[in-house]
């Protein structure tokens, strides 16, 4: 086991002391006034804040983000504490023998050689615990979240009724109902679009899952590659974008685009004008 830095336990222990600070009377207004449902947003935001840090390879950056990523659940703790719920002891506590309990080929005698067995085995554990403690789920689809974005959840509603065996036999099956979702999108009646444009962004996310992609991540990268090619859009057009031609903007796109693959050496064999 690798050693961990001298200080962790003393680091990890003095942010619980500063947020119970925080929080004690004479602390600060507003941490005192925050509760479980207001500081959701800001868990939402450092969440992304984290993952922006590791798509631009930000060591330093993700290093500071991930110290706002841990104090969120410092901050639930600390509230739960007060309100004699549990402290972060007991989460720490929790997640412990949690990690020793589904990983029985490292803390225990079973054998685990691929990836695929340690999620399957991860899998029957879960299950296990779920029964002992009376939690029967009415479907396997239960434990998937609602509250992450949509992209996330449908990858992971994919997996899990895959692993079921409700899952298409091969890749071709899957791009298969794409092009079927597309015919019936453009002939839907417009009250029809939106369901049948999710239908489609449905399927194309168990494409991502065929590929091994995460979808939401993939999606980031998209966003963020369209966000920097823009902005070279509009810094190499000189006025203002509404005296600008599309035709002169996707002059800029072309060359933005020349840009990158120059600059990374990055080449692809085909890729769409946008």
């Amino acid at each position: 086991m690798g050693d961990l830095p001298p200080n962790t336990g003393e680091s990890f222990t003095r942010l619980v002391e500063i947020m119970a600070r925080l929080r004690a009377p004479g602390g600060c207004p507003w941490d005192r006034e925050q509760t479980f449902d207001s500081i959701k947003p800001y868990t939402l935001e450092e969440t992304y804040e984290v993952l922006d840090a590791i798509d631009a390879r930000d060591w330093p950056g993700l290093a500071e983000e991930l110290g706002d990523y841990i104090l969120q659940a410092v901050f639930y703790a600390e509230m739960a504490r007060e309100q004699g719920l549990f402290s972060i002891d007991d989460s720490l506590r929790l997640i412990n023998e949690k990690l020793i309990r589904r990983h029985p080929h490292v803390f225990a005698d079973e054998q685990a050689n691929t990836s695929g067995e340690v999620l399957a085995r991860w899998d029957e554990i879960k299950k296990q615990e779920k029964d002992e403690q009376g939690k029967k789920a009415a479907s396997i689809l239960d434990g998937v979240s609602r509250a992450q974005p949509a992209l996330a959840e449908a990858q992971q509603i994919g997996s899990k009724v895959a692993k079921k065996g409700f899952d298409w036999p091969d890749i071709t099956g899957v791009t298969a109902k794409i092009r079927e979702e597309i015919v019936e999108l453009e002939a839907a009646a417009p009250q029809n679009v939106d369901e049948e444009l999710g239908d489609l962004l449905f399927s194309v996310v168990n494409l991502a899952r065929f590929h091994k992609v995460d979808a939401e991540q993939a999606l980031r990268r998209a966003n963020a590659k369209f966000r920097r090619r823009f902005a070279f859009v509009e810094s190499e057009l000189g006025k203002p974008l509404e005296q600008s031609t599309l035709e002169e903007m996707e002059e800029r796109w072309q060359q933005a685009k020349r840009v990158e693959i120059e600059a990374t050496g990055n080449r692809p064999n085909k890729e769409a004008v946008r």
